[in-house]
């Protein structure tokens, strides 16, 4: 991913500020991260069906904040709660929220999701998107147990990106995608999908819904029991 440093209107901020948005001093700061535009539209619509009408969306591992922001639009009845550990991202995501954010998307969060707290107590629904593959399977253990510290009964966690099936032919894509992000951390890889569930249920969180997207990715939807 790459800082928007290149983004023409940002090079207004060389110059005087008068006569510009006070926004402007954050476009420096925003990230662009192609794959969130390729895949927004598919998760949208899923999450169309899943999420509940009202209520607040913790969303893990925002990166960019690109997802969020779209979202936070989409979706204008929930309250959307970007998160992220690092610190950049979360520059990025406040950087896209000053700019354009609409009144129900919040101010970033510093959360790692393996931390034992989080700094938010209940949300009606979680949502991670291509973070478990691509983070020690530690950070997997504390989604779900953060899930089910703030989530009430019944509620979704709803996690995207390429898993590893058994009744799922691997893509030799994502077999190299694997092998690639091995290489650049042995704690990253695809995960199983029957390890994820099994991981969830020792949370008190029931697989209630698996969804082919596209580029040979899935979309789980969780449920607390």
């Amino acid at each position: 991913m790459s800082a928007a440093g290149s983004d023409p209107a940002a090079a207004d901020n060389t110059g005087s500020s008068m006569g510009h948005d006070p926004a402007d001093r954050w476009l420096d700061e925003r990230r662009h991260a192609p794959a969130a535009e390729r895949n927004r539209e598919p998760i949208a619509a899923s999450l169309a069906e899943i999420l509940p009408p009202t209520g607040t969306v913790l969303e893990i591992a925002s990166g960019s904040g690109e997802h969020a922001l779209y979202f936070a639009r989409r979706f204008p009845s929930l309250r959307w709660q970007p998160s992220d550990p690092d610190p950049d991202a979360i520059r990025s995501i406040a950087a896209w929220r000053a700019a354009e954010g609409p009144d129900n998307l919040r101010e970033p969060l510093a959360l790692d999701a393996s931390a034992s707290d989080w700094p938010i107590d209940r949300a009606e629904a979680v949502l991670c998107i291509n973070m478990i593959h691509i983070s020690p399977w530690e950070a997997t253990e504390g989604l779900f147990a953060g899930a089910a510290r703030i989530l009430p009964p019944g509620a979704p966690l709803i996690a995207y990106g390429p898993f590893l099936a058994d009744d799922i032919a691997t893509a030799p894509s994502n077999r190299d995608f694997d092998r690639s992000l091995r290489m650049r951390d042995a704690r990253w890889g695809l995960r199983r999908l029957e390890d994820v569930a099994e991981l969830a249920r020792g949370h008190g969180l029931e697989l209630a819904a698996r969804r082919q997207m596209p580029a040979n990715n899935l979309l789980l939807h969780f449920r607390r029991a």
